[in-house]
This record gives C-alpha cells, structure tokens and sequence, in this order.
C-alpha cells in the first residue's frame, strides 16, 4: 500500500452513519495546523494559526468522504487529552456546526470517542456542554481573522442532521468514484 492512499483506505466508520472514524490531523490545543498532504500522505505542516487561539479538541477527517467543499468532511473529536497527527479515533456523532469558509459550506461533525466512558452518556447536542458549544464556535468564528478570511457561522444541529451529513457525504465520496473525481483507493 503506498503512503499516498493509507488514510484513505481506511472506511469512514464502524457504524456509519453515527459511528465513524476519524483522522486526527490536528490534536487538541495546538496553534500548528497539520494536514495530510494528498500527494504524498504524509501528514505535513501546513501554517500556524495567526491568533493566539488553540483546537478545542482533535480535529481532522472522516475518510472516504466528501464534502461539499470538495474535501473530505471535517470532524473535532472532543478529548480529555489530546492524541496525536495520525490517529484513528472510533467516534460517535452529536452534533453538527454549521459554518461557510470563503462562501462554501464547511460543516463540522461534533463527536465523542466512541469507547471512552467519561462520554458514554452523550449521544446528542444536548448532552454537550453549553460553554464547549459557544467555545467551538468562538473558534471557528475567529481563527482566520488576523488572516484576512471571513468566515460565516451558521450555528449548531442535533445529532440527527449530522448523521445525515456524514451519509450525504459517504454517498457523495461514492459517486465520485464513479465518475473519476478522487483517486479510488488501492486494494491491498
């Protein structure tokens, strides 16, 4: 298997549409924005966040989905502790933030490890804490302003709507396949 497609041979859950694996880029409390880099899949630097603000938990990607920004669709995992660039986390959906990065949609999946029993009671939005809410969403409100970009929040959606996103966006990584816009993964 070459480096280039290791992340995304991984499936995008274990019980898809509310448990589902994601792709740690960017562990919880840092100001280094990693990305895995698409031509090589190795996880690279990509910038440091302008602002003094941090990832208010481990933030990356569902595999083997696709957004409507053209990128797979976004997840933060809410941690106790961070994890690390790479990791593959089991999590269970509870929410959705709506927000637009440069006039597109760039939603993100709100989560909870699914096998940590310090989370095993959230199962929905209302399970989370108001204050991480408004703490996410002051987040992504700001973390590109002293970069010039605007981003537009759109607020928060129950568990519901979010599965429904993470399908859409399975179905669309799908189709995309079928059409030749992604590179299908190699079998092993």
């Amino acid at each position: 298997m070459s480096l280039r497609n290791q992340y995304m041979t991984v499936p995008p859950g274990t019980d898809i549409p509310s448990v589902v694996n994601a792709i740690v880029e960017i562990p919880k409390g840092r100001r280094s924005k990693f990305e895995v880099d698409k031509a090589t899949g190795l996880i690279r630097l990509d910038r440091f966040l302008y602002s003094s603000s941090h990832y208010p938990g481990d933030y990356g990607f569902i595999p083997q989905t696709l957004a409507e920004d053209g990128d797979a669709l976004d997840i933060l995992v809410m941690v106790n502790e961070p994890t690390f660039s790479g990791c593959l986390i089991q999590a269970r959906v509870v929410g959705l933030f709506r927000m637009k990065d440069r006039g597109l949609n760039d939603y993100k999946v709100l989560a909870v490890p699914d096998t940590d029993p310090l989370f095993g009671e959230y199962k929905d939005l209302q399970d989370v804490a108001g204050h991480y809410l408004r703490e996410v969403e002051h987040f992504f409100a700001t973390y590109k302003q002293l970069e010039g970009i605007h981003i537009e929040t759109g607020g928060w959606d129950k568990a519901s709507v979010a599965t429904a996103t993470v399908k859409e966006s399975v179905l669309r990584y799908e189709r995309s396949l079928d059409v030749g816009m992604v590179d299908p993964p190699i079998e092993t």
